[in-house]
């Protein structure tokens, strides 16, 4: 994901961040894993103090084995990256799910919002989850009622070596638990449950909540986050799956033919009807993607004019790529 980072744009404080951050990372690793890996290590700390002259020493087995510095820990970023971690992990297992490439967009998630910080937390990295996982947007679910329902059972592994003796009755209980009850366990972690004359207190570790799909989503719900994910795929979104799905086989026939990262090319494309318009409406998103100053669809290519790629199962392109001298 910082791959544009380093290659787009200006040299500017953005890029001079992204690369002075990955000079420390492996500066600090080639340090870390050089009792495990010493010949690596010390290459790889040798090539990169030649260009900077930072390290006194010449052998990484000669460095001071790196210390923590607990001042620039950053417990806010940290639980912001954890939820965007947890939120691109459950769509892309949803996407799997319903076996949809990542290249093929979709149109939206839905989040229920537990409470004002998680929002604020979730807000601070949508672009990322939204990019990691090839989504548009996401709509904040403020009240969930009517849209996503969910089911609660007692895990009995926790529950049972702290209420063995009422273990019936705290199950029975918690399977009449209604939707706002559920929200309430997960809202504030625990919920307290009378019996009688005994009160229990239920953990999130002593339930099991899942989450039932709605028509056209797909649902997950893990550690008090629920995400539903919208699977439903309009024109616009196929046709860009398959322009992004150009892009990739573009780039790797780029690779195989040893072209410059920078290099200028042509691109032609025998017609089908699966992707004429595709290609047609996605024709300046491919070029730009590709670093393609023309791209054309013709009628007939032969194999030995182009390389025969699978865009889609049962559906091959011919495509040319010729790099402009």
């Amino acid at each position: 994901m910082s791959r544009k980072r380093f290659w787009g744009g200006e040299y500017g404080q953005d890029k001079l961040s992204a690369y002075q951050t990955l000079y420390t990372c492996l500066v600090t690793i080639a340090k870390l894993a050089a009792p495990i890996a010493p010949f690596y290590m010390d290459q790889l700390y040798g090539d990169l103090n030649k260009m900077t002259g930072k390290e006194e020493d010449q052998s990484v087995h000669l460095a001071e084995f790196p210390k923590a510095d607990e001042s620039v820990i950053d417990v806010d970023l940290e639980e912001k990256m954890a939820i965007a971690q947890k939120a691109s992990s459950m769509i892309l297992g949803l996407r799997r799910k319903e076996k949809l490439k990542v290249r093929q967009p979709l149109a939206k998630i839905m989040v229920p919002v537990l409470n004002e910080h998680f929002k604020s937390q979730f807000e601070a990295v949508e672009n990322i989850i939204l990019t990691e996982v090839n989504v548009k947007e996401v709509e904040y679910l403020e009240d969930t009622s009517g849209v996503i329902k969910k089911k609660i059972k007692p895990n009995f592994k926790t529950l049972g070596p702290k209420y063995g003796k009422i273990m019936k009755q705290i199950a029975g209980a918690v399977s009449q638990f209604t939707q706002d009850e559920i929200a309430q366990l997960e809202n504030s972690g625990s919920y307290q449950l009378v019996l009688g004359d005994e009160m229990v207190e239920l953990s999130e570790a002593d339930v099991e909540i899942m989450t039932e799909d709605i028509p056209g989503w797909l649902v997950a719900t893990e550690g008090g986050m629920t995400i539903a994910l919208d699977i439903n795929l309009t024109d616009e979104l196929k046709q860009e799956g398959i322009a992004r799905e150009f892009i990739n086989k573009i780039q790797n026939l780029r690779k195989e033919s040893n072209f410059e990262v920078t290099d200028r090319i042509t691109i032609q494309i025998e017609k089908h009807d699966y992707y004429n318009d595709a290609v047609q409406n996605f024709k300046e998103y491919i070029s730009n993607q590709t670093l393609a100053e023309a791209l054309d669809l013709v009628e007939k290519l032969n194999d030995n004019q182009g390389t025969r790629v699978e865009i889609e199962q049962d559906v091959d392109a011919i495509i040319h790529v010729n790099k402009i001298s």
